[in-house]
């Protein structure tokens, strides 16, 4: 029996964790404990607390009670919101894994689907790696990439990348316990891919559309920020910033 650490949340943790219960038994696992850290809004939908409440697992919200756990044999990180020190991550005797929700070495950190849209990407992903304590580095495990859709919205870009996520870890999940795998190290794709990485505060500056762009850049920028409920793009016409709608963007 391998023992299992589930670190995650949002709605494809919460897909991921369910399929990983689902496959216990047949593939000889125990998850011996929760690290959820899902939004209220988030956990109204994808319960990842209660579903680990009926198979009586231990759950954790604190991500420093890792520290306190024994060692298992993996650790999977899903959505899960916080970075994980090398003390925590050596918790893992074989293997700690992350879903990046886009493609290495690509699109590393934050705001993934904004950036893709604006640079006019024909191409997008989603990636099983080993975990690092530096922030989406790992040798990749496995990946799933598809076609961006054309005038694609970041929120339609961040539905289809959902759908893909799910596909990868309930694909990947037999041959990652039984080491049916080979790491890819991110700097041999470094070679024939580029290399990006972006923060979370550069949404800030992106959301902002200036009034004397194309009709092509403004149309464009404003597909890569438009996803609510968050804050939509603004367009700044003589330093003064207006919130925009989407009828504003089937204006132009």
């Amino acid at each position: 029996m391998k023992n299992v650490i589930f670190m995650g949340g949002k709605e494809v943790g919460y897909h991921c964790f369910l399929f990983l219960l689902e496959k216990a038994q047949e593939l000889n696992l125990e998850v011996v404990a929760l690290f959820e850290n899902s939004s209220k809004l988030n956990r109204q939908e994808y319960d990842l607390v209660a579903v680990a409440e009926q198979h009586n697992i231990p759950v954790f919200s604190e991500m420093a009670k890792l520290i306190e756990q024994q060692e298992v044999d993996f650790i999977f990180s899903i959505q899960y919101h916080l970075i994980l020190t090398q003390a925590m991550i050596t918790k893992a005797k074989i293997l700690a894994v992350n879903l990046h929700m886009a493609p290495v070495p690509e699109y590393r950190g934050c705001n993934q689907f904004s950036f893709a849209i604006i640079d006019e990407a024909n191409e997008f992903g989603t990636t099983l790696h080993r975990l690092e304590a530096k922030i989406d580095a790992g040798d990749v495990i496995a990946e799933r990439r598809f076609r961006i859709p054309k005038e694609c919205f970041s929120s339609e870009l961040h539905r289809l990348t959902v759908d893909h996520s799910i596909a990868l870890f309930k694909s990947e999940l037999k041959n990652i316990v039984s080491g049916h795998y080979t790491l890819i190290a991110q700097s041999e794709l470094a070679k024939v891919r580029r290399v990006g990485f972006h923060s979370r505060n550069e949404i800030q500056n992106i959301r902002v559309i200036d009034d004397n762009w194309t009709v092509e850049k403004k149309k464009r920028y404003f597909r890569a920020t438009w996803f609510p409920p968050f804050e939509p793009p603004a367009l700044n016409v003589n330093n003064k910033l207006i919130p925009l709608s989407l009828a504003w963007y089937h204006s132009l």
